[in-house]
């Protein structure tokens, strides 16, 4: 695959040969048959057009742009949508991806790339969603199916669709393979592909694959292992650390210390499935304590009652902590 950036001079060339709401490039992708993707470089304090694809079609691609740019600095911007765009215009959510915040109802958080309004389903779910909400630091905690990681994104995606954050980190302890990623085929991405897959999962639902590929290819969504993220400090990110009961307390106050100026942290996690080793102290459970009385930051729990997924999981849920109980 061929990759390709062009800079853009500012927010108003970008809207002259985007189209409001992307629909020119969406049409652009359609016409060239490549993935184009638009970033805001804040340290060069330009745009930056990534055009993806096959060399050849990529090729034509830039060709083209350049093209069309040079037709709008010449004409001042003017008339930047041309009258074949406006005839066949397609409906803006669907052409853009668009989360379309505008019109939602009072109680959901985004609508998806396919339509679906993304809310939160019970009262724990809520007090939830309006602590991500309002606070830097947020803690979920509960068993599977409860919705953690899955509301997290979602207030993720609406953090960064309304601008409060520039890109969102992701990151999760990979106990199975002792965070020595060296020893595993592949770059980075596909050492670690198969334990932020939950993760992916939740993005594909609400961007569609094609646009996280394209998000993620141009870092507004990074993946960056527990290991990897000494020495680094975010700011204006959305940071999400998921399955954190497989932190030990050391990973988990390196974690926590990298937050950067504008950002703020989801932590989720389930301390009834810890793969920790017996003799190691889940830095989940030991942060539970040591922040317990710190102001901005906060812990909500969720049980089996705020289960979403299949309704046989919360049987299972109960199952097991039957089983568990002292005989």
């Amino acid at each position: 695959m061929a990759i390709k950036r062009l800079s853009i001079d500012g927010s108003e060339e970008a809207m002259a040969l985007l189209g409001e709401q992307d629909i020119l490039l969406r049409q652009m992708e359609a016409d060239f048959g490549v993935e184009i993707s638009l970033r805001q470089d804040t340290r060069a304090n330009e745009m930056i057009l990534t055009i993806r694809g096959s060399s050849g079609r990529v090729d034509k691609a830039v060709k083209g742009i350049r093209e069309r740019l040079g037709d709008l600095r010449r004409a001042g911007l003017r008339n930047a949508v041309p009258p074949s765009a406006q005839a066949r215009r397609p409906d803006p959510q669907r052409a853009s991806g668009d989360l379309g915040l505008s019109g939602l109802p009072p109680d959901a958080l985004i609508r998806t790339a396919y339509g679906k309004v993304i809310r939160s389903r019970s009262p724990n779910q809520e007090r939830y969603v309006q602590a991500i909400l309002a606070k830097d630091l947020v803690f979920g905690i509960g068993p599977a199916g409860t919705g953690k990681t899955f509301l997290a994104v979602a207030c993720a995606l609406r953090a960064l669709q309304q601008g409060k954050v520039n890109r969102i980190i992701l990151s999760r302890p990979v106990v199975e393979a002792g965070e020595k990623l060296g020893f595993l085929p592949g770059d980075l991405l596909e050492k670690v592909h198969p334990y932020l897959k939950p993760l992916y999962d939740a993005f594909y639902s609400m961007l569609g694959p094609q646009r996280f590929r394209s998000w993620r290819g141009d870092e507004v969504i990074e993946v960056v292992p527990l290991a990897y993220m000494r020495g680094r400090t975010f700011e204006d990110a959305f940071i999400l650390l998921d399955e954190a009961q497989n932190t030990t307390p050391e990973q988990m106050k390196m974690f926590l210390t990298r937050m950067g100026n504008g950002s703020r942290i989801v932590v989720t996690g389930d301390i009834t499935q810890m793969d920790l080793t017996a003799d190691v102290t889940s830095g989940l459970i030991r942060i539970m304590g040591v922040l317990k009385d710190v102001e901005g930051v906060a812990f909500c729990r969720l049980t089996e009652e705020d289960v979403v997924r299949h309704p046989l999981v919360r049987k299972i849920i109960n199952a097991y902590e039957r089983w568990d109980k002292p005989k």
